[in-house]
C-alpha cells in the first residue's frame, strides 16, 4: 500500500454517492451499493489515502430510526463493500435537526452539513491535511463543508447530484472542482489531480 498520500482524506457522503438515494435509509435489507463504489474506494485504498464518511442523519431526530438501527445500517454498509475488496477508515454521522424531531437531537449543532464539524473532528482524530483533501457528495452541501476548510470539492451526479448540478450558480463556496458522473470517476479525477500537485 502507498503512504505518500497518508494524510490526505477523501469525505465521502453516503446516500446518493455510495448509497442508492432512497430517501431514509432505515433499514440494513435497504442498502444497496451505487455500481461501481467498491472498486472506486478500493483504488483510493490502494493510494492509501483515507475514505471517510461524513453523513448527516436527521432521520434520527425524526424518529425514523435510532442510533443504534443506524449501526446496523453501517455495519451493512461495510461487509458490502469489504466484499469488493473495499474499506472505510471511519464513519461519521450527525443525528441532530435544528427544528425537527425530538430531544436531544433536535437542535442546531455544528456537525450538520453544510457546517464542517464532521470533518474537523475526522481530521483531528485522524491526522488529515485538510488543504490536500477532497469532499465528493451529491449534494452542494456537501461540497461546501470541505470547502470551508480547504479541500477541493468533486459533485457526482448520481442521486440528487443532477438537479444540484443544474441548480449551482456562481456561488463560489458551493461551486465543485470539478461534475462527474459518479464515483468511479471522482476517484480517477482525484487521482489525477493529485499528480498535478
Amino acid at each position: 500500500m502507498n503512504g505518500r498520500h497518508g494524510n490526505i482524506g477523501v469525505f465521502l457522503d453516503r446516500d446518493g454517492t455510495i448509497c442508492e438515494e432512497i430517501g431514509y435509509l432505515s433499514s440494513p435489507d435497504q442498502v444497496r451499493l451505487i455500481p461501481g463504489v467498491g472498486e472506486a474506494i478500493r483504488l483510493l485504498n490502494e493510494q492509501g489515502m483515507k475514505c471517510v464518511v461524513v453523513t448527516n442523519q436527521s432521520g434520527i431526530a425524526r424518529g425514523f430510526f435510532s442510533e443504534e438501527r443506524l449501526a446496523e445500517i453501517h455495519r451493512e454498509l461495510l461487509r458490502l463493500l469489504w466484499a469488493d475488496g473495499a474499506i472505510l477508515d471511519a464513519i461519521y454521522f450527525c443525528p441532530h435537526h435544528p427544528t425537527e424531531g425530538r430531544a436531544p437531537y433536535c437542535r442546531p449543532c455544528g456537525c450538520r452539513k453544510p457546517a464542517s464539524g464532521l470533518i474537523l473532528r475526522a481530521a483531528s482524530e485522524l491526522g488529515l491535511d485538510l488543504k490536500r483533501s477532497y469532499c465528493v457528495g451529491d449534494r452542494l452541501a456537501d461540497l461546501e463543508c470541505g470547502k470551508r476548510v480547504g479541500a477541493k470539492g468533486v459533485l457526482v451526479l448520481t442521486g440528487y447530484g443532477r438537479e444540484e448540478a443544474l441548480a449551482n450558480g456562481s456561488d463560489a463556496e458551493r461551486s465543485p472542482s470539478c461534475v462527474v458522473p459518479d464515483l468511479r470517476e471522482a476517484v480517477r479525477w482525484i487521482l489525477k489531480d493529485l499528480e498535478r500537485t
